[in-house]
């Protein structure tokens, strides 16, 4: 419509249209929406700009980020911050220093985006370092060092920060304890944290919000083993939202309970919650989890046409994976291949495990060349199809893989559980 010329489009709307494209990867149409940019003139404003560089920088398209970034006649640090978490999605992290350098206004943002590289990288020694050198920090930047250090394993320092923030406001409590429970105690399994964190909440329950921790300590229960209590945490809770409801259903998922997740979802929206794309895929997994094909595919269809949710990568990997796991590998493959996206490693990876296990060599080895380009260095992929080529006394074959893997210099993962 807004190119027919009933309305024109202008610099209120391209950040939106661009941020639509960002959250759906929709790189064609984003490019597009620029040369339209280019063509009506809204190129000067900082804000339409600073999309770019933003959209640009999402897509790991980082010279054309740079391209825009060095066209811009102003730029706030806002912008700047968009050029440098740019460098950060692209893995360039010494030159996304130099540009934090070179920024003229820091802001929050800037000191944030440069840190969270450094933890998502696993250089939490750099990450530190800024942290300690922030004139101010806020709760993102307490976030990002704590589930940095539990992903890592290191809980004392995870432990220490989460200390350390216990004066900051009501929002900072409820993310930290959030990514307290989610990455260090679901990973490492560990009741006693479980029990610790529980106390401290029942506890100070009245100084902030129960909205927002109560989803995060039901996936913590469920995931170290604590379902009946996750269960009573999730009934207890005067008003479920759609956040408690997703943790719950996959609590459930985990513990071998995919129909009554299924049965939890219909509650969910018969109670007038509305799915977004994030509960659908959970719905989705726990659906590929439980090996319920039928709902799953439903879900699907409902997501698309009753919600008018556009199907993200992540909701065609799960598809895919239900697909290929049940033995419907032909109509796996041909949902990658209808894909509007580029598929994930993970869609790939879904269809050749099923390959694997069903014994379809003729999509495996279509499959696995394709995950040999997009992951040269994965052995996994390689042992895989070798073990499939194994299981149909292809030994030649068997042979010239184990060849590829030493010409690329890679090395399967030894048994460490015996035979």
């Amino acid at each position: 419509m807004m190119r027919t010329g009933l309305a024109r489009p202008d610099e209120f709307t391209f950040p939106l249209v661009m941020k639509v494209c960002s959250k759906y990867e929709q790189v064609r149409v984003g490019s597009s929406v620029h040369g339209l940019v280019l063509r009506i003139g809204c190129y000067e404003d900082l804000v339409v700009c600073t999309s770019f560089v933003d959209f640009y920088g999402k897509c790991k398209d980082l010279l054309s980020a740079r391209k825009v970034f060095g066209e811009m006649s102003k730029r706030n640090g806002i912008a700047w911050t968009a050029l440098i978490d740019a460098y950060v999605k692209s893995g360039e992290l010494e030159e996304a220093k130099k540009m934090f350098d070179l920024t003229p206004d820091r802001n929050v943002g800037s000191w944030n985006a440069l840190i969270d590289g450094f933890v998502k990288s696993g250089d939490l020694v750099n990450a530190k370092k800024l942290f300690d050198e922030m004139p101010e920090k806020d709760v993102i930047s307490y976030t990002s060092m704590i589930v940095g250090y539990a992903k890592g394993g290191d809980m004392r320092s995870a432990q220490v920060l989460f200390e350390q923030a216990r004066d900051v406001d009501v929002r900072a409590w409820s993310a930290l304890i959030s990514g307290y429970a989610q990455n260090a105690c679901s990973q490492m399994g560990s009741f006693e944290l479980c029990e610790q964190v529980d106390s401290y909440l029942h506890q100070r329950m009245n100084k902030f919000s129960s909205h927002y921790v109560i989803p995060a300590l039901i996936d913590m229960n469920a995931k170290c083993g604590h379902i009946d209590r996750a269960t009573k945490l999730f009934e207890d809770m005067p008003q479920r939202d759609l956040v408690s409801y997703c943790s719950m259903m996959e609590g459930m998922a985990i513990h071998g309970c995919g129909v009554e997740a299924v049965r939890l979802f219909e509650k969910m929206v018969d109670e007038g919650i509305v799915p977004d794309e994030v509960a659908f895929t959970v719905i989705l997994k726990v659906c590929g989890q439980a090996q319920l094909v039928e709902d799953g595919l439903r879900y699907f269809d409902l997501m698309r046409n009753e919600y008018s949710i556009v199907a993200s990568t992540d909701h065609y990997s799960c598809i895919v994976s239900l697909l290929s796991q049940s033995g419907k590998l032909k109509e796996a493959y041909g949902l990658i291949k209808s894909m509007p996206v580029e598929p994930h490693a993970s869609a790939w990876g879904a269809l050749l495990g099923g390959c694997s296990v069903h014994g379809n060599s003729e999509i495996a080895e279509v499959v696995s060349r394709r995950l040999f380009e997009i992951e040269p260095q994965s052995a996994g992929n390689y042992v895989l199809l070798s073990n499939m080529y194994a299981a149909l006394d292809r030994w030649e074959d068997v042979a010239h893989l184990r060849d590829k893997m030493k010409e690329n210099d890679l090395h399967a993962k030894k048994n460490t559980k015996g035979t």
